[in-house]
């Protein structure tokens, strides 16, 4: 950044693939402000209180709720490069694309104003020359692709990711932005290289100034997730679709301000559930289900709590949420139902335990509902735990790590656990879950899969084996 001609900003754009169905795509667009630092050394990004008198008056970056930054045309290809679908738009930053053949690879593009959105050499936030991190170009582009969801009537099987208690943020010369940031590398070769799917969040999607973010926010605005979902997953997100949990760092549970708007504008729920009433509970609370072809659903549990005016203490008490769970449940059971949700029925410690009221209100249902696998964050370590012939997770540490010991595996019913950052990996097929824990990647760029441990301290080497 020298010389007389040194930019005042950067607008660096970004590209979400929010969701995948059989036969349409859900396609958003946006990007983060950035200005030199006072040496004019470094980078730091524009917060969206200062956006209005930098970018022309903006009052936001990304999300569903962004304003436009000029008229649209998304375009779906295929692989051979012919133009196969299109939508166009001016009033928003997102657009479904309609018309897709199921199980099929496709490549796509946004245009705005005629200009391809994100093309060319991306500028990400990486390590410097001085130490530490900053923005600046990293010599990659984005590889846009897509592969629509199968028939809904397909046998097929599934391979997907999830992760939680990820939001520390990936910016600051940090141990918790450096486990953050290799989690997110591991993600990012599991998406490419062996066929991860979707991505489940698990929760607590950005946490309030931990070390790791951009300055001391709360995740209310759309320049705290730049650090903590953007730009750490950018090259995952643009791939495959996350489909988000609700976590206590995401409300008022933990934190002073509610986060939840913003959670619900930046994975755009209103988009993809708020009008399916079949499909969702939503508004306040969010719960909702889907399909991966005929043999996989999931079910995603809001386990934060209610706010007063509820006369619950869990959203999942609430009348209207259990009755949809209860419908949900008593449905004809594809081969395999995944709930996932934030807080565990079953936990170690060593901060928490079991949850009483999941285990008094949930658990039935899942009994009821041919469950056989439930995975959950919050503890901020792996745990696994057969019980009444489900397994259940905890996966709670994508960038969050406690490092005390569990306390009560008798009571949690424990068979693995393992104080190690994470992703999980989980391979379906029509009778077995394969369950694999990945730290990080090796010297020779393969994933290191993380070993557990018994509560006698033997140790056990994945993949960890869900059957029937």
């Amino acid at each position: 950044m020298n010389g007389r001609d040194e930019p005042r900003l950067h607008l660096e754009p970004f590209l979400h693939l929010v969701d995948v169905t059989h036969d349409r795509a859900l396609i958003a667009w946006g990007g983060f402000w950035f200005e030199p630092t006072g040496d004019r050394t470094r980078w730091r990004i524009v917060d969206d209180e200062r956006l209005p008198e930098v970018a022309g008056g903006r009052r936001g970056c990304i999300g569903a709720e962004a304003e436009p930054y000029g008229a649209a045309q998304v375009e779906v290809l295929d692989m051979a490069g012919a133009v196969v679908a299109r939508a166009t738009t001016a009033q928003r930053c997102w657009a479904w694309v309609e018309g897709l053949e199921p199980d099929t690879e496709y490549r796509y593009r946004v245009l705005i104003d005629g200009e391809e959105w994100g093309a060319g050499e991306r500028w990400d936030w990486t390590p410097d020359d001085a130490g530490g991190y900053s923005l600046k170009p990293a010599g990659r582009s984005y590889d846009l692709r897509l592969r629509t969801a199968p028939d809904p009537e397909a046998r097929v099987g599934l391979t997907f990711a999830a992760i939680g208690d990820y939001g520390v943020g990936i910016c600051a010369d940090s141990e918790s932005s450096r486990r953050q940031r290799r989690v997110a590398e591991a993600l990012e070769h599991l998406v490419t290289a062996c066929g991860v799917r979707l991505v489940l969040s698990l929760g607590d999607n950005v946490y309030l100034g931990e070390e790791g973010r951009i300055g001391n926010e709360s995740g209310g605005e759309d320049d705290d997730w730049y650090s903590s979902f953007y730009q750490p997953y950018r090259y995952v997100i643009s791939r495959v679709p996350v489909f988000p949990a609700v976590g206590n760092h995401d409300t008022t549970d933990s934190e002073g301000s509610d986060d939840r708007a913003q959670m619900e504008d930046n994975f755009h729920t209103a988009q993809r559930f708020r009008d399916d009433d079949a499909r969702a509970s939503v508004s306040p609370g969010l719960f909702y289900r889907f399909r991966y072809g005929a043999d996989v659903e999931f079910v995603c549990i809001d386990t934060s709590l209610a706010t007063p005016d509820e006369h619950v203490h869990r959203f999942f008490e609430d009348a209207k949420h259990l009755r949809w769970l209860e419908e949900t449940f008593a449905r004809q059971a594809p081969r395999w139902r995944i709930p996932f949700s934030h807080h565990p029925a079953y936990c170690a410690g060593p901060e928490h335990g079991n949850d009483p009221e999941i285990l008094q209100v949930l658990d039935p249902l899942f009994a009821a509902g041919g469950v056989r696998l439930v995975l959950s964050g919050h503890e901020h370590n792996f745990q696994l735990t057969r019980a009444h012939g489900r397994t259940y997770v905890v996966s709670g540490a994508g960038g969050k790590l406690r490092e005390q010991l569990p306390h009560d595996f008798d009571a949690a019913h424990t068979e693995a656990w393992a104080m190690q950052a994470h992703v999980l990996l989980v391979e379906l097929d029509a009778d077995t879950a394969r369950l694999t824990p990945v730290s990080g990647l090796r010297a020779d760029g393969s994933p290191h899969l993380m070993t557990a441990l018994t509560p006698s301290n033997d140790v056990l080497r994945p993949p960890f084996i869900v059957t029937p």
